[in-house]
């Protein structure tokens, strides 16, 4: 029986938290499945291929079966050469204070960079997930750097949000997580974000009662879009393995479909769906088939939904006309 050809996957700030929580979920079939092997291609700064070495190390003696090889790189070009996935992790963490207009300014030559090596060396098929912070903004900064890759290849990470809200979810109506389906969180990885509670099922459906419009506004809609930065001041430092788990399952949905009727937040270019702004990179409610991302068509938006999605969407265009604004995207 011949073995399957591996799956190139690069894996961008390779050394940094997120990606030690991620690599090795990576290398033991956690996106690809056990009979699909991947070579990882670890892109790090030149400081830091050190580091990396170390965790190129630690994967090779946990002797996965799923890994067949570990290449470290400072190099673009060679880190994206043939790559069928990239998980664009590396990015100057927010830190306390930080306003996303620094991570814009420090971040954006990072990823146009990135952009421009996929798009002249990665699999015709690559499948990109960004999940360095601004992450909608900086993914949107690749896409227009790379013309020759369909602009749906190239998502941001939203899904961090989705489990978020989840997470809220299941403990306010005392469910498991795995009964409740059918969240959305539109627009941004910000505090701007709309977790959605709208279209909620539990088993198959619809969650009527429980969840009362004063608790949504006041608690669970600012406390999801606000996770992060509360992880911050407990922990000081972003999120990591949190982050880390839902790049996986992200993936692992593009890769292998998403459960039928069930769908998950994606942020990828709009295509002005929900009266979303065209172009900018915002999150939406998506479902996986055939190793392709496809957004729910049909729901019914209120003037509550309203109002908040286009906030959101407000922001991703001001940070779109900042990255112009600065050079970062023509």
């Amino acid at each position: 029986m011949s073995t399957p050809t591996p799956v190139t996957v690069t894996v961008t700030g390779a050394a940094g938290q997120i990606s030690y929580a991620l690599l090795f979920r990576l290398a033991a079939g956690g996106v690809y499945g056990k009979d699909t092997p991947v070579r990882l291609r670890l892109l790090e700064v030149p400081s830091q291929t050190g580091a990396a070495e170390g965790v190129a190390m630690e994967l090779e003696d946990c002797a996965f079966p799923t890994l067949a090889s570990i290449d470290i790189t400072d190099d673009p070009a060679v880190a994206f050469d043939g790559a069928g996935a990239a998980v664009l992790v590396g990015a100057r963490p927010r830190g306390p204070g930080m306003e996303r207009a620094d991570l814009l300014t420090a971040n954006g030559a990072i990823f146009r960079d990135q952009g421009r090596a996929i798009n002249d060396h990665a699999a015709e098929d690559v499948r990109v997930l960004v999940v360095g912070n601004p992450a909608n903004t900086n993914a949107y900064i690749a896409h227009r750097h790379a013309p020759d890759v369909p602009a749906e290849r190239f998502t941001a990470l939203m899904r961090l949000d989705h489990n978020r809200a989840l997470s809220q979810l299941a403990a306010r109506l005392d469910a498991p997580v795995g009964e409740l389906d059918r969240v959305v969180v539109w627009g941004n990885h910000s505090a701007t974000q709309f977790p959605d509670v709208s279209y909620l099922t539990r088993g198959g459906a619809p969650v009527t009662d429980g969840l009362d419009r004063q608790w949504l506004e006041d608690d669970f809609i600012p406390r999801v879009a606000r996770r992060g930065s509360e992880i911050i001041e407990v922990r000081g430092s972003s999120s990591a393995a949190s982050a880390a788990g839902a790049s996986i399952v992200h993936m692992r949905d593009w890769v292998r479909g998403t459960p039928e009727g069930s769908w998950a937040t994606v942020a990828l270019p709009s295509r002005g769906e929900y009266g979303t702004v065209p172009g900018v990179v915002t999150g939406l409610p998506c479902r996986s088939d055939g190793g392709e991302w496809q957004v729910v068509e049909g729901l019914e938006i209120d003037d509550f939904q309203r109002a908040r999605i286009d906030a959101s969407v407000a922001e991703l265009v001001s940070e779109r006309d900042a990255v112009h604004g600065l050079g970062l995207v023509d």
